[in-house]
């Protein structure tokens, strides 16, 4: 006999999960299956784990230069094992959260996989009978032909959280937020980073100016880029590339993009691999709360931070659109950080923001004032009309805003 539901998900990431909270918001029985770990991949095996070692990172690497603030701080180390055990205690800390929360909401949670077959949901032997049924299911990273992952050598973004030993030069294929991130975060423990990328520039989705500033920051920190470099193949622990070089790092790391598994909310879908868009389309399936896809902002950690909504530079015609191109450095609050490295870009057309890149610390925060004020229509001149506090980042947009011409 099958067991009776109004909504049946499968797959307890970002998307899964919200989707089943929106449900029991609307009193609707709900039923969510998932074979691994609920929280899928943003909480255990991407977004929090790695941020959680990105940020040991950050300051083992302000620690080495705390003399400069005058901080004594000698012989400052770092043990990476216990940097991954803290990683392990936060993502099992969030997880039960997670779990205990939707228990308590009333959501029957099938820690199986889950299968579709008549229109009814199989899983460990049992038959479940949803009025509708989503599937988040989320994605998995991607391989290729003369690069796929053994999982010792080659190495993807699942594997590389599972290294409680830092090596000591590493390849990473791949400059998107993943790619990036790592090379942050080997780079500051001391790890020789080098980054192969197919196109012309580092993170090729990113505004132009962002590209070729990230590159600079790189160059400074000693991060070796070979640019529009296709890995040809990789044997024997050689890796050959097409400008004719073999390199032999200790590690590879394969990051050069992920695939959906199948579905059809979230990563699933195919369009935007990240774990806010995949909530956002959790809550307009069930609730019908819509939102623009376009204005869906991206950010990538790390010091500093890289964050940017809306239209890209190179993508609009010349004549058609304003600019203003603010430096942190004109920040007084970046100095009192010692972050005075990057910008906020904006571009607009008419009375109206229609693109902002930045490049500092508070990024992420920074990039979601701009996507608010996008997403609500205001106008340029309406912003103006805002206090912004001072000594602040944010007061940055402020000064932009009057730079745009």
């Amino acid at each position: 006999m099958s067991q009776q539901f109004d909504l049946g998900i499968i797959g307890a990431g970002p998307a899964g999960y919200t989707a089943a909270f929106q449900a029991r918001k609307q009193d609707m029985s709900v039923v969510l299956f998932e074979k691994d770990k609920v929280g899928g991949v943003c909480l255990n095996k991407g977004c929090i784990p790695t941020k959680a070692i990105l940020h040991c990172a950050e300051v083992y690497e302000q620690m080495k230069y705390a003399c400069d603030l005058g901080i004594s701080a000698d012989n400052v180390k770092a043990d990476y094992k216990k940097v991954v055990e803290r990683k392990n205690i936060i993502v099992e800390k969030l997880r039960k959260a997670l779990e205990l929360s939707l228990k308590n909401a009333g959501i029957i949670v099938v820690n199986s996989e889950a299968s579709i077959a008549d229109g009814k949901i199989l899983a460990d032997g049992q038959i479940y009978d949803c009025k509708k049924i989503l599937l988040a299911t989320g994605s998995k990273p991607a391989d290729f032909e003369g690069m796929r992952f053994d999982h010792k050598f080659i190495l993807n973004s699942d594997d590389i959280l599972e290294l409680d030993t830092l090596p000591k030069n590493i390849l990473i294929i791949g400059s998107g937020a993943i790619g990036i991130e790592w090379a942050r975060i080997f780079n500051s423990f001391g790890v020789d980073v080098s980054i192969a990328e197919i196109e012309e520039h580092l993170l090729p989705s990113a505004d132009i100016e962002v590209s070729k500033r990230t590159e600079r920051i790189f160059k400074s920190k000693n991060i070796k880029m070979y640019l529009k470099t296709r890995v040809e193949k990789i044997e024997n622990g050689h890796v050959i590339l097409s400008n004719g070089e073999t390199l032999t790092p200790e590690t590879v790391l394969l990051c050069a993009g992920r695939i959906p598994n199948k579905g059809d909310i979230g990563d699933a879908s195919g369009k935007i691999q990240l774990a806010h868009f995949a909530i956002k389309q959790a809550i307009a399936e069930v609730s019908g709360i819509d939102f623009d896809e376009n204005l869906t902002p991206s950010v990538i950690y790390g010091c500093p931070e890289i964050a940017w909504t809306g239209k890209r530079e190179q993508d609009l015609e010349p004549g058609t659109y304003k600019k203003s191109l603010l430096l942190i450095s004109a920040l007084g609050k970046s100095h009192c950080d010692n972050c005075t490295e990057g910008f906020i870009k904006i571009l607009s057309r008419g009375d109206k923001i229609i693109g902002a890149h930045i490049i500092s610390k508070e990024a992420s925060a920074l990039i979601q004032q701009i996507t608010i004020a996008m997403q609500n229509n205001i106008a340029i001149d309406d912003l103006k009309k805002v206090c912004f506090a001072h000594p602040t980042y944010s007061e940055g947009i402020f000064e932009s805003l009057f730079k745009l011409n």
